[in-house]
């Protein structure tokens, strides 16, 4: 393979999907480069779109990138599905957050008085309101907050509606791994893969997820500041949905979340582990989610369950995403977005659609929070030598989202196939 484009992604996630996508709508030449697309942590994710719910008083950056992709979803959903054809189950119910105690029950009072100052919109409810709402609530649940303004979509579909939507714009799938980075005077041109051949291209953007600070051929001081974060999962299935919206709560201290699918499935998750390429799935991980999600709705352990799973969440120092240009000219990154992968895939794409020269066209300094720069000056994100990296992330550090085992799941989805 002897190709050059205007544009090679290297990852099919959900973000690398989304920018390739849009890239090609724009008419350039698009290519895309990922064995398995669409089968990481993308393939595990709950699709959650709640910037409102997920929001710490620390994290109000995070906050205005998850507010403005939000704005962006409705119009992301409807032309993907137009271009696509295909259903993406978006739904806009909000977001319900329940409370048990006394201090889950002022922390809600905290958070419903933060997103107010801030104009976003939530409303305090009883335990009574609560399970009007959403009637399989437990009897011990005192109080939550509804955030209207959330939503949520699958995305298994979205990544599946992806696909289509790159072939029909004229992408280009490239099933294989990217190997190498390949440079000339500096400059990133492209990447070679396992068999030696090379794909070339004029602007290459990096977004393998967690595997992103994997590629060899990327000087150290480009090399994005990611580390793996294991999330397992489970789907439950049952005749009809046993929840008409995203139900989160902290139980035992953790956060757990019940997200219905319109099939009558229902995703309940996730555990956040520090395991490094690990992902096994484990009793000891399923057995937490049950217990906790057993004390929001106790009817859950009546389900069967359909399937479980284990994604890896690319972390970053500061929970913020790595989006724009590096050090090295022509070389990208679209990666470090932690559990907002889904969410934040529209403003991402917006994000490394912007020329330079362009102005924040996203909005006031939206591009200056996602700067790979950042970290140059050193700190807790300076960027760390690949020996480093290799000692941290064990012996499958060099593949981009290798699948996760076949024993690791009741129930196996072969990987989307490229229309």
């Amino acid at each position: 393979m002897a190709h050059h484009f205007d544009l090679l992604v290297v990852g099919g996630g959900v973000i690398g999907l989304s920018v390739a996508w849009r890239a090609a709508r724009r008419g350039l030449r698009v290519a895309l480069a990922d064995p398995a697309p669409a089968s990481g942590a993308s393939h595990a994710a709950a699709g959650m779109l709640a910037p409102v719910s997920e929001v710490t008083y620390t994290e109000e950056p995070l906050l205005r990138l998850g507010l403005a992709s939000l704005e962006r979803w409705p119009a992301f959903a409807a032309e993907l599905a137009d271009a696509s054809g295909h259903d993406l189950d978006y739904r806009t119910d909000g977001t319900l957050d329940v409370a048990f105690g006394s201090d889950d029950l002022a922390a809600l009072d905290d958070l419903a008085a933060f997103t107010a100052k801030l104009g976003l919109p939530a409303e305090r409810l009883t335990g009574r309101e609560c399970r009007r709402l959403e009637p399989m609530l437990a009897p011990a649940v005192r109080g939550g907050l509804l955030a209207g303004g959330d939503a949520w979509v699958d995305p298994r579909r979205v990544t599946s509606a992806l696909l289509a939507a790159l072939e029909r714009a004229g992408g280009v799938l490239v099933r294989d791994r990217a190997a190498e980075l390949l440079t000339t005077s500096g400059r990133a041109t492209g990447v070679r893969l396992p068999s030696g051949e090379t794909v070339g291209a004029d602007l290459v953007i990096l977004a393998a997820g967690a595997w992103s600070g994997s590629l060899e051929g990327v000087p150290p001081e480009a090399l994005p500041p990611v580390r793996p974060v294991k999330g397992q999962i489970m789907r439950l299935r049952s005749p009809a949905p046993i929840l008409r919206r995203c139900v989160r709560g902290v139980v035992h201290g953790s956060h757990v979340y019940l997200v219905p699918r319109g099939d009558g499935e229902t995703v309940l998750g996730a555990t956040q582990e520090e395991m490094g390429f690990d992902t096994r799935v484990t009793a000891g991980g399923l057995w937490e989610l049950l217990r906790d999600a057993r004390e929001l709705v106790p009817g859950v352990t009546e389900l069967e369950v359909a399937e479980v799973a284990a994604g890896l969440r690319p972390g970053t120092p500061d929970n913020l995403p790595l989006i724009g240009p590096t050090v090295v000219p022509g070389l990208h990154l679209a990666t470090g977005h932690h559990r907002g992968g889904v969410l934040l895939a529209p403003l991402t794409a917006d994000l490394c659609a912007e020329e330079p020269g362009e102005g924040d066209e996203t909005g006031p300094g939206l591009s200056a929070i996602c700067s790979p720069l950042r970290f140059r000056e050193g700190g807790p994100g300076e960027p760390r030598s690949r020996e480093d990296r290799s000692r941290e992330q064990g012996p499958r550090g060099h593949d981009f989202r290798e699948p996760p085992p076949r024993e690791d799941r009741l129930r196996e989805h072969t990987p989307q196939e490229y229309p």
